[in-house]
């Protein structure tokens, strides 16, 4: 047995020694494809697609489907309580335990000021995870007050300089 279908629509797909999965998708030519959509009770809710050389994460964003829409107005005092870390995984080890990976990134139950990036709970059974993707916003808003500050200390500055 190499695959198998449950009852409740569950696919396994490897022996009973050990569960390995590949997936793939092939489509022809090169112009932008579709491969996986995902749907709901709503419809599609996001998508991989592919182009000649790229590869698109998508989720729904359409303005339609969204209401009660307020500009954020207090991101670099919510990203300021991101911490970022450079750490290895314990598992990226060779077989002398030295790390073999560090990459940059946070801890899923310190990232309370975008809580739709986490998935699951602080010491739950399941470990947690992060969509890092939805911390964009966030870091787009604190960037754009940012440059507002940034620029009226330039008209200041330029100000006084002229005098």
């Amino acid at each position: 047995e190499r695959m198998k279908i449950s009852g409740t629509g569950e696919v396994s797909i490897g022996d009973t020694s050990s569960i390995t999965c590949r997936v793939e998708s092939n489509r022809p030519g090169t112009g932008t494809q579709t491969h996986i959509n995902f749907n709901n009770g709503s419809g599609t809710v996001g998508t991989i697609k592919t182009s000649g050389s790229a590869t698109q994460f998508n989720t729904s964003s359409d303005y339609r489907l969204k209401e009660n829409a307020v500009a954020i107005s207090d991101g670099i005092t919510r990203l300021k309580t991101l911490k970022p870390y450079r750490f290895n995984f314990k598992l990226d080890k060779d077989e002398d335990g030295n790390v073999t990976k560090t990459v940059d990134g946070f801890f899923a139950h310190e990232v309370t000021a975008v809580p739709e990036a986490i998935s699951g709970e602080k010491d739950g059974e399941e470990m947690q995870g992060i969509d890092q993707s939805k911390l964009v916003p966030l870091l787009t808003s604190a960037l754009q007050e940012a440059i507002t500050k940034i620029e009226t200390l330039e008209a200041k500055v330029a100000a006084l300089e002229s005098k």
